[in-house]
């Protein structure tokens, strides 16, 4: 087994390496001036199962093609196989067609990513579970509870609600709730156009209770926030927050600082550029998950009880 990475998140594939007792192999990724992307894997994997961790990140362009870059580089340096480990799986919300004339993005990037060299798939908490059908390579989807769970168990929050901040994420909100001994409530929100909600009901008892907003993906933030205050209205006590993959895009790290919103937990499946790190943010890595997994696919065992 060899395990390498690309440029978007080293701190997490090192972490990945220190988990499995392995060192991180050695492979050199550059940009040309013109920004083109340039691979070279400077040890011998034939014969090796690889694996390569590269979340499609922003920015996304750029690292889902180094991602392939690096895919075609190990299929042609004869490895035996070839795992892509995307922690965050860019492009996921684009997974069906909601108007005419609009493309299935992460089709396409499933197709780009089995034509590249993967012969399998490990990912945490997509966006919607049916994009594993669109690859015909298996897809392993792990997801970040086991990790959240640990946490809040340890800050022993009592009065808990865990708050679904739309109805694509009860299921996942109320596996959470049901674990943590918690009551659950619902958000009905409305989304008039990309990166914009509208909240316009909350469904649960919230009052006086501490709130847990649960999501995958906070990007721009605006619907988090909305929520927040929408609870702060309905009298919830604290409110807190956890997402799995943190984007934090535009302004989100500024609305997050003046809501109501206690403290936001993400996981490092995309790595915090300085510049974004907050004291209400806490970062909690899910390392030891994507290391456990990584582990159990090379030796061919069952990786079933990660899936929880």
């Amino acid at each position: 087994m060899r395990v390498f990475s690309g440029r978007a998140n080293l701190p997490l594939a090192r972490r990945i390496c220190d988990y499995l007792g392995i060192e991180l192999g050695k492979a050199r990724v550059t940009t040309f001036a013109d920004g083109e992307c340039n691979v070279k894997i400077e040890e011998n994997v034939r014969g090796r199962d690889v694996f390569v961790i590269q979340p499609t990140s922003p920015p996304v362009n750029d690292n889902l093609m180094e991602l392939l870059v690096m895919l075609d580089a190990f299929k042609r340096a004869s490895a035996k196989r070839i795992t892509a480990v995307l922690p965050y799986f860019g492009y996921a919300r684009q997974d069906r067609k909601v108007e005419p004339r609009v493309p299935i993005s992460a089709k396409l990037v499933a197709n780009l990513l089995t034509v590249a060299g993967a012969d399998r798939i490990l990912t945490v908490e997509l966006h919607a579970g049916q994009i594993q059908g669109f690859f015909d390579i298996p897809v392993d989807n792990l997801y970040a509870t086991p990790v959240v769970l640990d946490y809040y168990r340890k800050k022993n929050l009592k009065d808990l609600v865990v708050v679904a901040p739309d109805a694509g994420g009860v299921e996942r909100c109320r596996a959470l709730a049901k674990r943590m001994d918690a009551e659950l409530a619902l958000v009905d929100k409305r989304r008039p156009r990309e990166n914009e909600a509208v909240i316009m009901n909350i469904i649960g008892d919230v009052k006086e209770k501490n709130t847990l907003i649960f999501d995958d993906i906070v990007d721009t933030a605006g619907t988090l926030t909305k929520v927040a205050y929408a609870l702060k209205e309905h009298g919830a006590k604290k409110i807190f927050a956890v997402c799995t993959h943190g984007v934090l895009s535009g302004d989100a790290i500024k609305r997050i600082e003046a809501s109501p919103i206690e403290e936001l937990v993400i996981t490092d499946t995309i790595l915090l550029p300085e510049e974004k790190k907050n004291k209400k943010i806490k970062i909690i890595s899910i390392a030891s998950l994507l290391g456990e997994a990584i582990r159990r696919i090379h030796e061919e065992s069952s990786i079933s009880s990660l899936f929880v």
